[in-house]
């Protein structure tokens, strides 16, 4: 009877414990509460994915063949649960140039997924290791380059099976993957993310004004699903202007979506102005 006697204050200490804790379901619920903000890992594939899904909104808004940028590291994620509106992730990363994977600065972002169909809601700032002059410096060289073709560039498989593409698409590929940008951002959604595979097909049209134009089919990667989707991309491009895309995509039913700043008129009418010139 003493022991027992002796383990009545424990038991009822446990007991008090116990009254004053949530049960594991409320518990959850108020870890995961809407609002509140969730440290999550670095290295996890949401982070990654919002952090890329960032990137392509950058690359394409910076309309820079020479400053196109990839994922470093993502050094500090979190995410919070905005109700009506979405996921809400909050990124700190290190990016490389896209080409030489050399150092190219950091980037702070936030993405929401929203909860309609609509592209993720990107806000992002980087710091530039690479002087912003000399890539305008480049951009204008490599426009210098394609501008003074005198028969249009004609082009497939960039790169080819083996990954080896020919030093004179490379300009043509990176436009590409700055105009694709546009498709892999506005496609993103919290589970699914893009790369841009190979181009399959491109061709210049020779304007008479300015700018460059060009008709890409491109095949992007899809993940986690590993599915290669197939798109058309008509892409017009001046350094210093904003890109003008549209594109349409197998998966897509055929849609037409439409970059921002580029012209107006129907797709019907682009796609057959086009077919009249061949």
């Amino acid at each position: 009877m003493q022991g027992l006697g002796a383990s009545l204050p424990v038991l009822l200490l446990l007991l008090l414990l116990s009254a004053q804790l949530p049960p594991p379901a409320v518990a959850d619920q108020l870890l995961w509460a809407p609002g509140v903000e969730q440290a999550l890992d670095p290295s996890s594939r949401l982070a990654v994915g919002a952090a890329r899904v960032a990137l392509h909104k950058y690359n394409f808004q910076a309309a820079s063949p020479s400053g196109l940028r990839a994922l470093g590291q993502v050094r500090k994620a979190t995410m919070k649960s905005i109700p009506g509106m979405g996921q809400k992730y909050y990124l700190q990363f290190t990016t490389e140039d896209y080409r030489s994977r050399e150092n190219a600065g950091s980037c702070l972002a936030t993405v929401l997924y929203p909860k309609k169909k609509s592209p993720p809601a990107v806000n992002i700032k980087c710091i530039n290791t690479k002087d912003q002059k000399q890539i305008q410096e480049e951009d204008n060289r490599l426009y210098q380059k394609l501008k003074r073709q005198t028969k249009p560039i004609i082009g497939s498989n960039i790169p080819d099976s083996f990954g080896i593409m020919e030093p004179a698409f490379e300009p043509v590929w990176a436009l590409a993957v700055a105009g694709s940008s546009y498709m892999m951002w506005e496609k993103s959604t919290e589970k699914v993310g893009y790369f841009m595979s190979q181009v399959k097909t491109v061709k210049q049209w020779m304007r008479k004004d300015d700018s460059l134009e060009f008709d890409y089919t491109i095949l992007l990667h899809e993940m986690p699903t590993q599915e290669m989707i197939l798109c058309h991309m008509r892409l017009i491009w001046l350094p210093g202007r904003p890109l003008k895309v549209k594109y349409t995509c197998e998966s897509d039913s055929h849609r037409l979506e439409d970059g921002s700043g580029m012209e107006s008129g129907s797709a019907a009418g682009i796609i057959r102005e086009r077919e009249e010139n061949f």
